[in-house]
């Protein structure tokens, strides 16, 4: 049985729950592996150097263009804050989103105490994605995502201290948060977060995990 604190979390979530683009079903029909539309151009790895669990790349610019979410693909996106870089993360996300017609559904942790069991919420909707925007949620992610290894996570401007290989992160010079144990990385640069580079960051991403280069750190090296 739920505690009272925790009952009031998921009630929040459920209420900041948004369903966004795509078919709006309930996400409880039979639903295929999703595979990419397309595949990553020159310069993402080295085909002759596969990454290790937790490497970082650095692909070349534009190589993640090429790669797609299949139609119907499924999406929660996690936030967390109203600063200007999570706002940025989120419109980046809604936007890819819109544009490839993703079914998008947004969950919001308003408070402290709803991190972790927004976190949780999140992962029995059964999405082929949860993508974390807002360094608030690394610290329960870090936390949760070792348990359920099926659920593939994308972090995008900040990144887990100890990813496992359920877990993809995109990052910059300016954006490398890794949780409050570690405190704020010296060069965090919150003018960093960047329309053009939160998009990039998104695409990216995704494109790293529907390619299955999952468990590593994407860094971003655009100016």
């Amino acid at each position: 049985m739920r505690t009272p604190l925790s009952a009031l979390a998921a009630l929040t979530a459920a209420v900041a729950l948004v369903t966004g683009c795509g078919s709006g079903d309930d996400w409880s029909r039979p639903h295929a592996s999703p595979s990419p539309v397309g595949t990553l151009g020159a310069g993402f790895t080295d085909p002759s150097a596969p990454p290790t669990p937790e490497a970082t790349v650095t692909p070349r610019p534009g190589s993640w263009d090429g790669v797609h979410p299949p139609e119907g693909y499924r999406v929660v996106l996690l936030t967390s804050g109203d600063d200007r870089p999570t706002s940025t993360l989120v419109q980046a996300v809604r936007s890819w989103a819109e544009e490839e017609h993703v079914d998008l559904r947004t969950m919001t942790a308003e408070h402290p105490a709803e991190l972790l069991p927004t976190v949780t919420d999140a992962l029995g909707l059964g999405a082929d994605l949860i993508v974390s925007a807002g360094n608030d949620l690394v610290d329960p992610l870090a936390t949760v995502t070792p348990s359920h290894l099926s659920q593939r996570f994308l972090v995008v401007g900040a990144e887990l201290a100890e990813p496992t290989a359920n877990v993809t992160s995109v990052d910059w010079s300016g954006a490398s948060f890794r949780g409050e144990g570690l405190g704020m990385s010296s060069t965090y640069d919150p003018s960093s977060f960047t329309a053009a580079r939160c998009a990039a960051a998104v695409r990216a991403g995704v494109a790293a995990v529907l390619s299955d280069l999952t468990g590593i750190v994407v860094w971003l090296d655009l100016h």
